[in-house]
């Protein structure tokens, strides 16, 4: 008989892409952090930058160098304005689309807010052993995805299966 899995912290980075918020706005980060915290997971660092390509695309990139982050969330910058640009930011950085992401956070999103969903560029990926979720940036968005998708897939007791258990697979050649 299977033996149950313990419960495996993992180190996650929130970035919160905006030009307009600050450390006492950044509700949507603030909840990010309140939520993996609660989980039991440990923060590796919080930041907040510019819908800026370059820089978004820096900070991860570093993130994932680094190699201690497990896990990368982003919120904000996923919508279609000219501003908006966390997707083809970051999706460049994907060793791997988690194509089902998107589409399952925009089919929770569409019992809340209707067709409005169809606006949201929510994806998630893996780069060098490093999951990477990058959400909107209302707190409502962050709210659902952790809750209904992000956090049991962050469980190593989720079963069938989980994206914990996949860690160390995830530099195989």
């Amino acid at each position: 008989m299977a033996q149950p899995q313990a419960f495996q912290p993992l180190r996650i980075a929130v970035l919160t892409v905006s030009d307009t918020r600050d450390a006492a706005t950044d509700t949507s980060g603030a909840r990010l952090v309140e939520r993996l915290e609660a989980a039991g997971h440990m923060l590796h660092d919080k930041r907040i930058c510019a819908d800026d390509i370059y820089e978004l695309r820096a900070i991860v990139s570093r993130w994932i160098a680094d190699e201690a982050p497990d896990v990368v969330i982003t919120t904000g910058g996923t919508g279609l304005t000219g501003r908006d640009v966390t997707p083809q930011a970051l999706s460049i950085l994907f060793d791997r689309e988690i194509d089902g992401f998107g589409e399952m956070f925009r089919m929770l999103s569409y019992k809340d807010i209707g067709t409005s969903t169809l606006q949201s560029r929510a994806i998630a990926g893996v780069a060098k052993a490093t999951f990477i979720f990058c959400l909107p940036g209302s707190s409502g968005a962050v709210a659902d995805a952790w809750d209904n998708l992000i956090a049991a897939q962050l469980d190593r007791r989720t079963k069938p299966c989980n994206l914990v258990e996949l860690l160390p697979r995830l530099t195989e050649r």
